[in-house]
């Protein structure tokens, strides 16, 4: 099993998109930068949903186009819809997601559609993603729990799960989108999926609402998933859901991982610097469980006393 886990920055994207503040272009490009000074190369940078809607991702077009390092880093935007993977096409977007809830009332609140609906329209898009030459990755929400029917049943996430990838995806991503899991829940959803074959094709999502992000974390990598989702300081959550506070911090995936010898290609304590960087921008205060501790370490090596 490889000891390499690419760790997925959200923040830019499911970070800003829940925030009080809108940040302008150059505002996104200087946290993008940061999040690149610390070795971070897989990115969720924006998405192409209606400004109307979401007024913090306007823009994402032009950012695309100003985006650095192109050649070394995996930049990704969300897509609603087939106008929005047309106009990240015309971008020149070459990594896009879906997101597909799981329960029948989340599609209903969300996007105003069934779930048969919703699969239909993201199978689509991951089909027409194929036919272009385009990474295809597929968001299965609320995969564990959902704000209005409770638990979802795991059978329904496998076979969510299996249309995706029948369709084109190149990955599916678990996600628990309100931070429900817990490890036992989490090894339900991946040994089923992994009977099927699936498992070492999956990335998963946790947020940190209950505190357990880093104990599902742990679940995952024991089935053999060597990607993650997290955001910057913490950062985010989904708005559009009732109680998905909090996404897991990046920090505190980067250090538990090197930790256990795993390798990410991020250095742990240069995260310190970008979480203060990004709270400067926002205006939010941030930090994951880690990061006085973090903070600490860095100022030891700066020579700096922290009372």
């Amino acid at each position: 099993m490889s000891d390499f886990v690419i760790v997925n920055e959200v923040g830019p994207r499911d970070g800003l998109q829940s925030q009080g503040k809108t940040l302008s272009i150059e505002e996104r490009l200087l946290m993008i930068d940061a999040l690149l000074d610390s070795g971070i190369r897989s990115i969720e940078a924006g998405s192409f949903v209606s400004p109307k809607a979401v007024p913090q991702m306007a823009g994402t077009g032009e950012l695309f186009g100003l985006l650095p390092m192109t050649d070394a880093v995996d930049y990704s935007a969300l897509v609603p819809n087939l106008r929005g993977y047309e106009l990240a096409l015309a971008a020149g977007v070459r990594s896009v997601a879906v997101v597909l809830s799981a329960t029948e009332t989340m599609n209903q609140r969300n996007i105003n559609m069934s779930l048969e609906q919703a699969t239909d329209v993201c199978a689509a898009l991951m089909q027409r993603a194929r036919q272009d030459g385009v990474q295809a990755r597929a968001y299965v929400a609320v995969a564990f729990e959902c704000p209005f029917e409770g638990l979802t049943p795991p059978p329904v996430v496998e076979y969510l799960s299996q249309r995706m990838f029948e369709s084109g995806a190149d990955k599916v991503i678990i996600a628990d989108t309100i931070g429900a899991a817990n490890p036992r829940s989490v090894r339900q959803v991946l040994e089923r999926l992994d009977s099927a074959g699936m498992a070492r094709q999956l990335s998963c999502h946790f947020h940190d609402t209950r505190g357990m992000a880093l104990a599902n974390v742990l679940a995952a990598l024991e089935w053999g998933v060597r990607e993650f989702d997290s955001s910057i300081g913490g950062l985010g959550g989904c708005p559009f859901s009732p109680g998905a506070t909090g996404n897991l911090a990046t920090e505190d995936l980067v250090l538990m991982l090197a930790g256990m010898g795993l390798r990410t290609g991020i250095e742990p304590l240069a995260l310190v610097d970008v979480v203060k960087r990004v709270q400067a921008l926002t205006g939010t205060p941030l930090g994951g469980h880690s990061y006085r501790w973090l903070e600490r370490q860095a100022g030891k090596r700066q020579g700096v006393s922290h009372a």
